[in-house]
């Protein structure tokens, strides 16, 4: 045996008269690396299951999301989608009654996803904005509130009611069961919005200022359009500011930290949610993971614009649609410039 054969003893020392040395420092070290190494590789497979977890929990819950026939058949004069990498959902709201069918359908807006995938533009269309709604067997075409395409051919009617106001092409629609939506505050232990007016509805105040709400509390916020100054179009722009607070919510830490909870929300979310068929669950997956919306400021809330209110010949109550700004605004949705025609028009 040589002592070589000894490395962690003094080459010039005799092992059966001395006792043996400490190890060398570079011994030392090299077992200090391997712990290193070792607490690294299993932090990385520990992170590395967390977020296999969250991918998984997060494709499951988006298989669960309903598919229907939403958009409209092909129609003469229907404008083409865009062709920029940009995405057009229209956000329908139509809660479910407890025996299962359609019920008011309060919300209506255009989800702009910008082609690079950093910002959403939330666009409101007021529910009694006076537009031309085609006709079908309900309706013989002509002028009506933009909400009544809804009530008379459902989504596909509104959908082909939006194209022909705007003269942008829808790509896909989102049915909310709004109501089952705003059950999302209650997973999230509510969500904090700031209420420009002090109003009160039913059994619940909301004074000006911040507010934390959910459940049916929050429900009630977004459905309130009388005691409002501005009615209707308070009411969009809190649906808007809810959903907003939603989002916000479900990226902090509080809820990201919580597997349990965070796993609760998304399955929530999938099952308030209806999209088109054509929209398969690939596209789903690809636009949610290809978001990179991660803070709020991302999220634009705007309203569709109007000169004004009026009424009707048949003494309706209706929102004025202003023809030049509604053109500036669709031009900015066809082409993916929302962030310019946000700058240009901040409120």
């Amino acid at each position: 045996m040589r002592e070589s054969d000894f490395p962690f003893f003094d080459e010039e020392a005799d092992p059966s008269t001395e006792e043996p040395r400490p190890p060398r420092r570079k011994t030392k070290t090299r077992r200090a690396l391997f712990i290193a190494l070792a607490s690294v590789l299993v932090l990385i497979l520990a992170i590395g299951g967390v977020i296999g977890y969250y991918f998984s929990r997060v494709d499951g819950a988006l298989g669960k999301v309903e598919q229907a026939d939403l958009m409209p058949l092909p129609y003469e004069g229907q404008p083409e989608v865009t062709k920029t990498p940009a995405v057009n959902v229209l956000v329908v709201g139509a809660d479910k009654n407890d025996n299962g069918s359609d019920g008011r359908s309060d919300v209506l807006m255009v989800a702009h996803i910008s082609g690079d995938r950093n910002s959403v533009y939330l666009v409101s269309f007021p529910r009694d904005l006076w537009v031309d709604v085609p006709a079908n067997e309900y309706h013989r075409g002509g002028k009506a509130k933009i909400n009544a395409a809804y009530s008379w051919g459902r989504t596909p009617m509104a959908v082909q009611t939006v194209e022909q106001l705007t003269q942008v092409g829808i790509d896909h629609t989102a049915e909310i069961n709004f109501g089952g939506f705003m059950g999302l505050t209650e997973h999230l232990g509510g969500v904090t919005v700031n209420n420009k007016y002090a109003s009160t509805v039913r059994e619940y105040t909301y004074p000006k200022g911040e507010i934390t709400i959910q459940g049916e509390e929050a429900l009630a916020y977004v459905r309130q359009r009388y005691g409002l100054p501005n009615g209707d179009l308070d009411r969009a722009e809190r649906q808007r500011a809810v959903l907003v607070a939603i989002f916000n919510k479900s990226v902090q830490p509080e809820t990201l930290g919580n597997p349990a909870k965070f796993g609760e929300l998304i399955d929530a979310a999938a099952t308030s949610v209806t999209v088109d068929r054509t929209l398969p669950s690939s596209e789903v997956k690809g636009l949610v993971y290809g978001l990179k919306i991660r803070e709020r400021s991302q999220i634009h809330s705007l309203q569709a614009p109007i000169t004004g209110f009026g009424t009707s010949s048949d003494g309706q109550s209706i929102a004025l649609v202003d023809e030049a700004g509604m053109a500036e605004l669709s031009a900015a949705l066809r082409d993916d410039k929302m962030a310019e025609y946000v700058a240009k028009h901040p409120s």
